[in-house]
């Protein structure tokens, strides 16, 4: 199988389940920043995370696979063989934040994004999680999407937030708290 098509020379590119839409089209920036997150998830796992960051980090990388391909495949094309994102999904998410936040100490003011490598990047990511949420609104407010899909990219980026907190806990690496001078 060759890695270049030439289908997309001229600006196009190919659903899933078929239909063409330009490369610019809101559904494919949706999708598109989905894999940049993937992405910057995977520089943050080649940052040696803690084991358990790491085995989670893995599973939220499959989840964004399907995620992707849900994002590409509109609503009403038969592709049943499309994992669409799922509920269980966004329920994984909130039991792995309850279960770090257990271990982390309250929040008392804002912190900024650094610590370790890996917790950093996991910053990076949230910011990237977050403009991947913009845009699935953005493609929402035109065009049917699956039902979990917001509530779990909003809640991937507050899980984001807390796995960079939890990871620099586990390196003992001290928050840095922002201050208003």
């Amino acid at each position: 199988m060759k890695i270049y098509t030439r289908t997309g020379d001229a600006g196009g590119t190919s659903l899933f389940a078929g239909g063409r839409v330009p490369k610019h089209h809101a559904r494919v920036e949706a999708y598109g920043t989905i894999d940049e997150l993937n992405s910057v998830l995977g520089v943050a796992r080649a940052a040696e995370p803690s084991r358990q960051v790491d085995a989670w980090l893995e599973k939220a990388q499959h989840q964004l696979f399907h995620l992707g391909a849900d994002l590409a495949t509109p609503l009403d094309a038969k592709a049943d063989w499309i994992t669409r994102v799922s509920k269980a999904d966004v329920e994984w998410l909130e039991r792995s934040i309850d279960q770090m936040s257990e271990a982390l100490a309250p929040l008392s003011n804002f912190i900024l994004p650094g610590g370790t490598t890996a917790a950093a990047q996991l910053q990076l990511a949230r910011a990237v999680c977050r403009r991947a949420e913009r845009l699935i609104v953005a493609l929402a407010e035109s065009q049917d999407i699956s039902e979990q899909a917001l509530p779990y990219i909003n809640r991937l980026s507050d899980w984001l937030f807390t796995l960079a907190r939890y990871e620099n806990m586990i390196a003992n690496e001290p928050e840095s708290k922002w201050s208003l001078r």
